[in-house]
């Protein structure tokens, strides 16, 4: 996020910029023209200026008095315009140089201001981190929870959405998927070894099975009313076992919820997660069917951008999630 908070700034020191992903295209003085300017330059011209000199800009910089001056002539042939005028006693500013000094000074401290403020919530875990789910994962509720407590500075953003997420255009931290990894250029890391694998579990009440008898086959399913989970389709097709169905549903959602209070009314049969039903299960209100025909495996995914510049937040919430993972999904969640 580093980035996209200084281009912000720059946005409002600088004028006529225009900002890519990667670099900053700045005229200062043609708004009819877009010329590169390189701002490690601008920083030793600003230096140079202040300190009065080329050798003085070196010493307070550490880097060498040809360096300094190589990078002054640099920019001048970037911008296309004579910034200094240099004479043996002196340097003076031209009408340019003395524009750039001016917007440039300002901006560049606003710039290190940012940087040192940003390090500073770092250094006291201290921001916001926004991260995109599918619906029906609550049981990520618990997780989020302790960390809230355990770093009270920071707040977290969840969104639910079943479209796909882009890190950069949705200003997107953390994705938790399951399914096909499609963020192809994204990290992928398995949110632990059960919740990384695992099997939806076809389930009713027993009153649903005094009213419509237990099914033994998948194909039984076909006669049958059924509350569906969906995604990002409406084609509703099964995978039993080595039976692949392709159903009619009575009742579809994209969320786990909905589906959970469709199957507790008694009047249909369908799938959840197994960490969605095991309260049910446990207490006889759902029971379980067609168990030897399992479901299809569903990877789990936490996806992030990149893994060489993460944050200490980000890194805090990385292990905080896989160790939930560990220790709370291993051993609940079947197949």
């Amino acid at each position: 996020m580093l980035l996209v908070k200084l281009a912000v700034i720059l946005k409002n020191i600088f004028p006529f910029i225009v900002v890519m992903r990667r670099c900053y295209y700045i005229d200062l003085f043609n708004q009819d023209s877009v010329r590169f300017m390189d701002l490690n330059s601008v920083n030793i011209f600003v230096n140079v200026v202040q300190q009065g000199s080329f050798s003085g800009a070196s010493k307070i910089m550490n880097i060498p008095v040809a360096t300094v001056s190589r990078r002054v002539s640099d920019l001048e042939a970037q911008l296309e315009q004579r910034l200094l005028v240099r004479t043996t006693r002196k340097l003076s500013l031209t009408h340019a140089g003395k524009v750039l000094f001016q917007r440039a000074s300002v901006g560049l401290d606003e710039i290190f201001a940012a940087r040192q403020a940003m390090n500073d919530e770092q250094a006291e875990y201290k921001g916001k981190l926004r991260i995109s789910m599918q619906p029906g994962m609550h049981f990520l509720d618990e997780m989020f929870h302790a960390f809230n407590r355990a770093y009270p500075h920071i707040q977290l953003e969840v969104y639910i959405s079943t479209r796909r997420v882009d890190f950069i255009d949705d200003d997107i931290d953390f994705i938790v998927r399951t399914g096909n990894l499609t963020e192809q250029s994204a990290v992928a890391r398995y949110l632990g070894r059960y919740l990384g694998r695992y099997r939806h579990i076809l389930v009713c009440t027993p009153a649903f099975i005094e009213q419509y008898g237990q099914p033994q086959e998948p194909n039984e399913l076909l006669n049958m009313p059924v509350a569906a989970w969906i995604t990002n389709t409406t084609d509703v097709v099964w995978q039993l076992g080595e039976h692949k169905i392709e159903l009619q549903p009575k009742f579809i959602s994209n969320d786990c919820s909905q589906v959970l209070s469709a199957l507790r009314s008694g009047d249909m049969i369908g799938e959840l997660p197994p960490r969605f039903a095991s309260y049910y299960l446990e207490s006889g209100e759902l029971v379980e069917v067609l168990a030897q025909y399992p479901m299809p495996c569903v990877d789990g995914y936490l996806l992030y951008p990149n893994r060489t510049y993460l944050s200490r937040i980000n890194r805090a919430f990385i292990e905080d999630i896989v160790s939930f993972c560990h220790t709370h999904i291993e051993g609940r969640s079947g197949g």
